[in-house]
């Protein structure tokens, strides 16, 4: 409609039963539209919904390592990192040392890059190695495919239970079909009399 002054563009609105709403206050002159709002409210409402199923939301996992681990132990861990990496969870790999074991922080930061290496085809590495205290850790997140396998896994599943709901409801309908008529005493007989009703 072009640049209108404040009072028309809300009698406009008034004309056609529908709201004045500003849209793009910041713009110069201000931008207004004229629609139903309690609609507009609930289609901003629907997209951000969507917009937040969209989103993929991680977990951080902790796994704790030793500077002295034994292979059998470091496979064991390694085994839950993987399924933790697996599950769309980003995973905190942390080497504790304790006494003397300061010295030898150079071991830490091999055990880490062997882990780094280990779960290379499935995740990256999104925060270097670093020592904070009497810790030295890195974060693993799921690479791109990881998560691709994680979507179109949770898909059929998806699919598999909406199609169990509804079987389910049409085997529930086809036993209210079978069911047998009631048997419904007549009023005022004291239920000797018995008639038999059908639904």
């Amino acid at each position: 409609m072009g640049i209108v002054p404040i009072n028309e563009a809300l009698e406009k609105a008034r004309d056609v039963e529908l709201d004045l709403v500003e849209v793009s206050p910041n713009s110069r002159p201000p931008v207004c539209r004229i629609l139903d709002y309690g609609k507009f409210k609930y289609e901003q409402a629907k997209k951000e919904k969507v917009a937040r199923k969209r989103q993929h939301s991680y977990q951080l996992k902790e796994m704790r390592f030793r500077p002295k681990i034994d292979d059998h132990d470091y496979n064991f861990k390694c085994k839950h990192v993987r399924e933790f990496l697996e599950s769309g969870s980003k995973v905190r790999a942390y080497v504790m040392f304790r006494g003397r074991e300061l010295a030898y922080t150079d071991r830490g930061r091999d055990l880490l890059e062997r882990v780094a290496e280990d779960m290379a085809d499935i995740a990256v590495v999104d925060s270097n190695i670093k020592r904070e205290g009497r810790n030295m850790s890195m974060i693993l997140s799921p690479n791109a495919n990881t998560l691709k396998k994680l979507k179109n896994s949770t898909r059929p599943q998806q699919e598999k239970t909406s199609d169990d709901r509804s079987g389910k409801k049409a085997a529930e309908a086809v036993v209210e079909n079978n069911a047998k008529p009631a048997e419904v005493a007549e009023p005022g007989t004291g239920g000797e009399q018995l008639e038999k009703k059908e639904d």
